[in-house]
């Protein structure tokens, strides 16, 4: 059992509400990972804010939606990767590569495998990525600005997988449907 609570805008300290409520009308409900950090004002406006700045990148809603979901699966959050799932599917991202990235198998598209691979290198060795490795990058099609909008998606993506961790965030209904555990990791 988790010492953390899963606010509701009624529990929540004073400087949280407003984001919650933000959240809510983007998303309809207050996801449990949002009740989780709203006991820290700054770490909920922290997230929602790097998040937003992740959405303005060069990279698409379907890429910027594979980084989250490698993040999540490198980092064994099952509460992460049952909720992107369902944003890589809402954002266009194709069935088989967001299997593939679920059961940690090769991606067929070329480009979105390359993407992948690097996030899930650079989360692997804590951003010290080769030369070799950058290069297989770039060669994707990718360019050096884009290396570090796959930083800034790790970034995100490591606050609230390390916060679920610590909270045992359940999942929401929304996401029940995507679950996933650790256990089905290849």
């Amino acid at each position: 059992m988790s010492q953390f609570e899963i606010h509701s805008k009624d529990s929540a300290p004073e400087g949280s509400v407003p984001l919650m409520e933000q959240a809510e009308s983007k998303f309809g409900f207050v996801p449990n990972l949002l009740g989780g950090l709203a006991e820290a004002p700054a770490a909920l406006k922290g997230y929602m804010t790097l998040s937003g700045i992740l959405a303005e990148s060069s990279l698409s809603p379907a890429e910027q939606q594979i980084l989250l979901l490698t993040t999540s699966r490198q980092n064994g959050c099952e509460y992460c990767v049952a909720a992107h799932t369902g944003g890589a599917t809402r954002a266009g991202a194709p069935k088989e590569a967001i299997e593939a990235i679920r059961t940690g198998q090769p991606i067929p598209d070329p480009r979105l495998q390359a993407l992948s691979k690097f996030c899930a290198t650079l989360v692997e060795k804590r951003g010290w990525a080769s030369e070799a490795d950058v290069n297989a990058f770039l060669g994707a099609g990718f360019s050096k600005a884009q290396v570090f909008e796959v930083i800034l998606a790790i970034g995100v993506k490591t606050m609230s997988n390390y916060a679920n961790h610590l909270i045992g965030t359940p999942l929401d209904e929304a996401f029940k449907p995507l679950a996933w555990t650790k256990d089905q990791a290849a």
